[in-house]
């Protein structure tokens, strides 16, 4: 591992934390050349995932993408990114489990719009009128009142009837 400050490879691990959704590693590193010190995740090195887009392009999964989307539907409201990070794992997870390598984009946009509807209904409006391609005002308007009818399920709530 590289030092980010001086480029340097040699360094010893201060700290080693399983992180809070268990999935990967936090370690506490520091440069033995310039004592900077630094963090790093390890993960679980996962099947190579494809999108196959509306074009029928297919292209492989990007996690930092699927991130950066959400993330950029939250800005500005009160959900915090380890929470948007926790949300993409468990995406991530639903995928691999439920479906093959490839994976059409118009399933992993559902995904994310699933959870964020669970997470904050603006970045869930906000997300959805450039997913869905809202042309005019009264398409926004009517996702607006089908999200007013729709009831928001609790995550601390198990749902009682299926």
């Amino acid at each position: 591992m590289r030092c980010p400050k001086c480029g340097d490879a040699e360094d010893k691990v201060i700290d080693s934390r399983l992180s809070k959704d268990g999935a990967s590693i936090r370690r506490r590193r520091e440069c033995t050349a310039c004592a900077h010190r630094f963090t790093t995740y390890e993960e679980i090195e996962r099947a190579d995932l494809r999108v196959v887009k509306r074009d029928e392009r297919i292209e492989p999964f990007d996690k930092h993408k699927l991130l950066g989307g959400m993330m950029k539907a939250c800005e500005k409201r009160p959900v915090g990114v380890e929470t948007l990070e926790q949300a993409v794992g468990e995406i991530i997870h639903d995928l691999e489990s439920n479906y093959g390598r490839e994976i059409s984009s118009q399933v992993i946009g559902g995904k994310v719009m699933e959870k964020l509807h669970q997470l904050d209904e603006v970045a869930y409006v906000r997300y959805a009128s450039v997913y869905r391609h809202f042309q005019d005002i009264g398409e926004f308007i009517d996702e607006i009142q089908s999200l007013a009818k729709r009831t928001k399920r609790s995550t601390l709530q198990p749902e009682l009837f299926k």
